[in-house]
């Protein structure tokens, strides 16, 4: 802990690097969410029983020939309030390689002390969607009334998760509402970051937390992706009649 704030229910939004981020759309989308409030440091969670260093290394930068301080991976939380009045912790690290539980554990920790009521944890897949249409953001939450409201369709999958799944079921287990957004794109786009996704996320936050954003920037970015993408598959035939194929699946659904 950096700081110990009163705090009255901070919402609690999170999203991880990793496996659980396709095109650093949900980072980014936090990251954004971080801009926006000036945030300030609240806490971090030490890396050394989580992260596998051979896997996800440090980093280091050298000027002049000496180096500077060594940046390790963790998860860093920070807390602000909104012109609205809305109250907000964020965090944002990569997806643990061990010790899941634990993790979890240390996560709850922070919410509960802090007095988080409810939890928006993001997230990003790739999926055989067309690049042109607007992107689905789905997902799960303890209370399904939450996807209906705010219009998400909700998830069905069975098979591997990651640690926003896990993390999502804790948070759960401990009486803290959770709603999980997933924004689904491409696979054969591999352009990374796509803001499509980070902008599509960022609307359902903005719904969820009932505080508007400035999106005029991103929206422009999103229009001259969209151009760069069009130009992309325009000029490759396999792609183009792969996208094609896709449409025509996605017609006879």
């Amino acid at each position: 802990m950096h700081v110990h704030p009163v705090l009255g229910e901070p919402t609690l939004l999170m999203a991880f690097a990793g496996w659980n981020d396709a095109c650093e759309s949900a980072t980014a989308a936090v990251g954004f969410v971080d801009e926006f409030l000036r945030g300030v440091p609240l806490a971090d969670i030490d890396p050394d029983e989580y992260y596998d260093f051979t896997v996800t290394r440090p980093e280091v930068e050298y000027l002049a020939g000496r180096s500077g301080p060594i940046v390790w991976p963790s998860t860093e939380f920070r807390y602000g309030v909104t012109p609205d009045g809305v109250e907000l912790i964020t965090g944002l690290g990569i997806e643990p390689h061990m010790r899941w539980r634990s993790y979890c554990e240390a996560v709850i920790e922070l919410a509960v002390d802090m007095g988080v009521r409810r939890c928006l944890v993001l997230g990003a897949y790739l999926a055989d969607v067309v690049y042109s249409q607007p992107v689905v953001v789905n997902g799960f939450s303890s209370d399904p009334e939450l996807l209906e409201r705010f219009a998400i369709e909700p998830t069905s999958y069975g098979g591997p998760t990651g640690i926003v799944g896990v993390l999502s079921n804790a948070m759960e287990e401990e009486g803290i509402e959770v709603l999980s957004l997933w924004a689904g794109l491409p696979h054969y786009i591999s352009a990374t970051p796509n803001p499509r996704g980070t902008l599509a996320l960022l609307r359902k936050v903005a719904q969820y937390l009932d505080t508007p954003f400035d999106l005029g920037k991103l929206k422009q970015d999103t229009l001259r992706f969209e151009e760069e993408i069009s130009r992309v598959v325009a000029s490759d035939g396999e792609l183009t009649d792969y996208v094609k194929e896709l449409k025509r699946r996605e017609f006879a659904q």
